[in-house]
């Protein structure tokens, strides 16, 4: 029985799974072909264009939920609908129905802010990644005025004929009608790996689960092998897929990234739980309002601003704005990242195994020789390589493209005197494909191309100047030898082999046998002028190039040789298949070539290096590379990919060139740190600020800082940190891969947030003991106690936003700052701006509404001198953390 994993289940008020399928998709899988053709009102000629726009707008696009565009609306609810926002607006209104309106506006102009600038940058993130979706192509083969013709996926409708090929993905919910050796992967819906095979027999019997259906073929899905002929019976929402989308919403494989900012966030959320109840209870019980009495409104509300403080509130819009940046600067190179947090991974990646057909090499395949079994040009070779290539249905490859190229045999054999019996497809177990035509003598002759080593094994005899001769082990060998020679000078061989059978109904796998070998067709696949480069390139950047390909060793090591890869040592796929995974884990770090590799093989060698540790990238554009893509923590693919390497793959390349990739991994390596910029200046000032709150909270008679200054802090320092997705990058901080690791952050938390508290104490002091806060608070009447007590807020305010904004230019770079590093513009006047507010605001027209006092003109000095002591020792101890490698 087939089992749907528990995360695509949906769930029902009871908790059963709710699958629906289409009750006419049922109906059309019991029924014969031709009636399930008339029971959609369709016909083996397929749809008018006429008809299938009447139906487009009766079904509508053939599209899923996941899908569509955000609103307006719905981006501003997503916006609001946060715990930050929510907290903040109930804390807002109690403090407007206790009386505290300036708390109030305050908290409400946090909202506000947080709010606007989530719901812009998302807006922005939402319609650049629609337009660069829009830039990937994705089309099926329908039949429409009785023609085949590429229609865009969306465009489909019930009553469509389409035609699959190998590498197709299944564009709607089908009823197949006809077919040739079709085998299905159903993993995208089962999670099952082996294809199943697919016929056009009616469905008989009671099934457990329609994925049993024996003629049905899902949207999602993927054709392995085979070609077929199918009715589209259900599209969209009404698919088996479509019924599913709610419940696949946000269900996706946590990164290493997401996994990185969840702890972060859990971290700050820890400290919140610790701080706040501690505060609250410490002033609550040890401080009295000027007028003596317990204060436990004031003692609330101060603890709420500190949890306020500890928040990471800019952190979701920090994050996207970084992402979405980084996607546009990709799409302006021509590289379309299809979801946005694969930018980081593409950052963090320091393996990139990649297929050597068109990424290392040019993928513009010739035909450089046609011989026969002793290398000798044969032009009745080519005449058969191109019989092959020209009745084949299936999925057309660049070595059928080239064949194809050679038109003059078109007119040489008179092709039109030939016609197709059938066809065998190819599949990547045989790695062999084989049409059957009738000759013009009436006689039936199948003609097989494939693996030279594959084709070997199918046949008895080889034909040589017109004489047929047995297939011994001896000659074996020294066939092999000859195409061996070809190989390792470069060129991609195909065996061509025959056989004349006599007249059936129909053909099949088991007929590729007792053939004869007839000689081998050799392509030339020079690499890229701009490979050898590329590669060293990333090699310099820490990213480990390692080449996964079906191709025998002969053709790859050669090419390996010319782009400047070290081929010590080689593994097949026949070695993969005998390692256990531990075994495979240890070499497949020390090779860099594995060559005639099947897809599971190619998966298998993605996870074996991620067991290790490594961020794992794959670039792939075919078939057999699909499983590669889905593993890797970031899959790469060409437009001009097959659909299931698309639709596997995260990243897009409209042009396939590895000097792009490069670009890719600089510009998500730019995206990390500056996320990690804000994530360490967030973490370190939150933990200095907590060991200030606490000891002033023990030792003061009044509280440190006022709420609503407390609130007022928060809002001007995050208004400070809004630019940093702007921030320039130092080389070396995306010269090497960076894995997020909480151990770095840690020890940054750890050393760097003391520095803060250091310099918070030494302003108690100063306004303690030298401005006279101490002795005037315990010794002065109401009035008094006021004064000081407001004298001491400013004094803290002042120095607490001074210090942790110009904080901001230490922790950005690993330099000395401003020297031999500087800011962006944009974060250079943000930051100037708000310490500019921060010494304006206790003479301003407000400061009496926030609770400030003028200060003397001793503490301007002192605070210049606090703020030079600050920056020299927090870049003295960060300096240390670099020597010592420790972030």
């Amino acid at each position: 029985m087939t089992i749907l994993p528990s995360f695509l289940r949906p769930r029902t008020a009871n908790g059963v799974a709710a699958i629906r399928v289409s009750p006419l998709l049922i109906e059309a899988a019991r029924l014969a072909a031709p009636d399930a053709l008339q029971k959609l009102d369709s016909s083996p000629d397929g749809l008018s264009e006429e008809q299938a726009a009447q139906r487009l707008e009766l079904h509508g696009p053939n599209v899923v939920a996941q899908e569509k565009r955000h609103t307006w609306i719905g981006l501003l609810g997503r916006a609001m609908v946060n715990p930050l926002v929510i907290l903040l607006l109930i804390l807002a209104t109690i403090s407007l129905a206790t009386g505290d309106a300036r708390a109030a506006i305050v908290m409400a102009a946090m909202v506000v802010l947080g709010v606007s600038l989530r719901f812009v940058q998302e807006s922005k993130a939402d319609t650049a990644a629609a337009k660069l979706k829009a830039m990937i192509s994705v089309t099926a083969t329908a039949v429409r005025d009785k023609k085949a013709r590429e229609v865009p996926l969306a465009d489909l409708v019930p009553g469509d004929v389409i035609r699959l090929a190998a590498g197709d993905m299944i564009p709607a919910d089908v009823r197949i009608l006809s077919c040739k050796d079709l085998f299905i992967i159903q993993a995208s819906l089962t999670g099952e790996s082996m294809p199943i095979e697919k016929t056009e027999a009616p469905a008989i019997g009671a099934t457990r689960s329609p994925l049993e259906l024996n003629n049905v073929a899902f949207l999602g899905t993927s054709v392995e092998s085979g070609s077929a002929s199918a009715l589209v019976v259900a599209t969209g929402l009404n698919t088996y897929l479509g019924s599913l989308s709610k419940a696949l919403v946000g269900q996706q494989v946590q990164t290493s990234f997401d996994k990185g900012i969840s702890t972060f966030t859990w971290l700050m959320i820890r400290f919140m739980a610790v701080m706040v109840p501690l505060v609250f209870l410490i002033n609550a019980l040890t401080k009295h309002s000027p007028d003596g009495g317990h204060d436990w409104k004031e003692a609330f509300f101060f603890a709420v601003a500190v949890a306020v403080g500890l928040t990471p509130e800019m952190l979701p819009m920090i994050v996207t704005v970084c992402l979405s940046k980084g996607a546009i600067a990709m799409s302006r190179k021509k590289v379309i990242i299809k979801r946005l947090h694969s930018i980081q991974n593409f950052g963090a990646m320091d393996v990139l195994c990649t297929d050597k057909t068109g990424t290392l090499t040019l993928d513009r395949v010739i035909i450089e020789r046609h011989c026969d079994v002793v290398r000798k040009e044969d032009d009745d070779v080519l005449a058969m390589a191109y019989l092959n290539s020209h009745f084949q249905t299936g999925l057309k490859n660049v070595l059928d493209r080239a064949i194809l190229d050679h038109r003059e045999v078109h007119a040489e054999i008179n092709v039109p005197e030939w016609a197709k019996v059938d066809e065998i497809p190819f599949d990547f177990s045989r790695r062999l494909m084989s049409v059957v035509v009738e000759t013009p003598q009436d006689t039936h002759r199948i003609i097989t191309k494939g693996a030279p080593e594959e084709v070997f094994k199918r046949c008895t005899r080889f034909e040589l100047n017109g004489d047929l001769y047995p297939l011994e082990q001896l000659f074996i060998d020294e066939l092999r030898m000859e195409y061996e020679e070809l190989s390792s000078d470069g060129f991609r061989v195909l065996a061509i082999a025959y056989k004349d059978v006599p007249r059936k109904p129909a053909y099949s796998k088991a007929d590729e046998c007792d053939m004869v070998l007839r000689g081998y067709v050799a392509f030339l696949d020079p690499p890229k002028e701009t490979a050898g480069p590329a590669l060293e390139a990333l090699r310099q950047h820490g990213v480990t190039a390692k080449i996964l390909t079906g191709d025998n060793e002969l053709v790859s090591k050669k090419i390996c040789h010319e782009v400047g890869l070290p081929t010590d040592r080689i593994l097949l796929g026949s070695q993969v298949e005998a390692m256990t995974d531990a075994q495979l884990a240890d070499a497949a770090e020390q090779v860099t070539l594995f060559a005639r590799l099947s897809p599971a093989h190619k998966q298998r060698i993605v996870k074996a290096l991620q067991s290790k540790g490594h961020a794992v990238g794959f670039l792939g554009d075919g078939i057999n590379d699909a499983p590669g893509l889905r593993a890797a923590d970031v899959g790469i693919s060409v437009d001009s990919a097959v659909d299931i390497a698309k639709e596997s793959a995260d990243v897009i390349l409209l042009e396939k060139s590895l000097l792009i990739l490069e670009e890719g991994v600089l510009e998500g390596r730019k995206v990390f740190a500056n996320i990690l910029k804000y994530v360490r200046m967030g973490a370190s000032s939150n933990f200095g600020n907590m060991f200030s709150v606490l000891g002033a909270s023990v030792f003061l008679p009044f509280l440190p800082m006022a709420p609503l200054q407390i609130l007022t802090n928060n809002l001007l320092y995050d208004f400070s940190q809004v630019p940093i997705p702007t921030d320039e990058v130092d080389p070396e901080q995306i010269a090497r891969p960076r894995p997020w690791s909480m151990k770095e952050i840690t020890r940054f938390i750890l050393f760097i947030g003391p520095c803060s508290s250091i310099f918070d104490y030494t302003t108690y002091l100063l306004m303690l003991f030298l401005f006279g806060c101490w002795g005037g608070y315990a010794h002065g009447d109401v009035a008094a106690r006021h004064h000081f007590q407001d004298l001491f807020q400013t004094g803290w305010f002042v120095e607490s936003l001074l210090t942790q904004t110009l904080i901001i230019h230490i922790i950005r770079t690993n330099r000395i700052p401003f020297l031999q590093s500087r800011a962006s513009w944009p974060l250079i006047v943000t930051t100037a701006m708000v310490m500019l507010v921060g010494l304006w605001l206790p003479f301003s027209p407000i400061a009496g509404a926030l609770g400030f006092e003028h200060l003397p003109r001793l503490y301007w000095p002192l605070l210049l001198l606090t703020l030079l002591c600050y920056t020299f020792l927090t870049q003295i101890v960060k300096a240390w953390l670099l020597r010592r490698k420790w972030i």
